[in-house]
């Protein structure tokens, strides 16, 4: 028998843990010689997904020093035929191994007739599409008997069904599955150039009370294009959006994704400080306006 879902899951948001880094196999024993100031630590949940060995043993070892959030890119939210029931499982297994503060994943579909193709594909952005996510979450939710939190995803075309705007539609789907948002600003910032869209129009759409957690990363910029590759720093663009994006939601958790050309620990820490300074600066100056 299925667990029922609490009332509210946006009432039972998280308060912010502070700033974290993606765990990468890089920084391994960085971490646990060093133990580095960080409030918390992302996994890729794949990542982990497996029956013993070297990820596991260092995954205990530094959860022991670190608060853990799960990060997935296979739950494939949007597919027709739903999230594989096997994954979900296995996932589950983890979640009580690791016991995250939350679980996350993306807004998008990720394979056909259980195949993965291992990227992040956008969905129509309809009602029709609306049904089907809220249905898949709703089951999800159900399985895991925790609330998901799901991503905005960066994106290189449109549909000719689309009806709405992108926030209108992550809007949607929070609040008709009772979800969560993790908001990734760069995805914002390039979607916004891919499209030609102002990307405040989607940080003021989406609701105050439903954001979770905030990812930041660095991008190409090809000109009258950008595509999302998380292996620079984060750009200036997305900084300026990251200063407007707190000033509207507050102190929300937020951590910088690199996934190639990964540099030393401290590099990353160092660029860390940045997103600190700009939310302790944004926050004091907030306040000091609502004096």
């Amino acid at each position: 028998m299925s667990t029922p879902l609490m009332t509210s899951i946006s009432s039972h948001r998280i308060a912010s843990p502070g700033f974290g880094l993606g765990l990468r196999t890089d920084h391994y024993h960085a971490i646990l010689s060093e133990k580095p100031d960080l409030d918390w630590f992302e996994i890729l949940s794949e990542n982990y997904m497996v029956a013993g060995g070297k990820p596991l043993a260092m995954l205990d070892a530094i959860r022991a020093d670190y608060p853990m959030v799960m990060h997935g890119v296979s739950m494939s939210i949007g597919s027709a035929n739903g999230p594989d029931l096997a994954y979900l499982q296995a996932l589950k297994k983890l979640i009580a191994r690791v016991e995250p503060l939350w679980i996350s994943d993306h807004i998008c579909w990720t394979g056909v007739h259980g195949k993965n193709m291992h990227d992040l594909f956008p969905l129509p952005y309809n009602e029709e599409t609306i049904a089907i996510v809220v249905n898949n979450i709703r089951r999800v939710q159900d399985v895991l008997e925790r609330p998901l939190v799901l991503e905005n995803v960066s994106s290189y075309l449109s549909y000719s069904s689309d009806s709405m705007t992108e926030w209108e539609f992550v809007k949607t789907i929070a609040e008709e599955s009772d979800s969560l948002i993790l908001l990734d600003v760069n995805n914002v910032y390039v979607s916004s150039v891919n499209h030609g869209f102002d990307p405040m129009d989607y940080i003021r759409g989406i609701p105050i009370d439903r954001v979770q957690q905030i990812h930041l990363a660095g991008h190409h910029d090809h000109g009258d294009y950008i595509i999302d590759t998380h292996d620079r720093e984060v750009a200036d663009p997305v900084w300026d959006l990251y200063a407007k994006t707190i000033a509207r939601f507050g102190s929300v958790a937020t951590m910088i994704e690199r996934d190639d050309h990964i540099p030393p620990l401290n590099d990353l820490l160092s660029e860390l400080q940045i997103a600190r300074d700009i939310a302790a600066r944004t926050m004091k100056a907030s306040q000091k306006s609502a004096a």
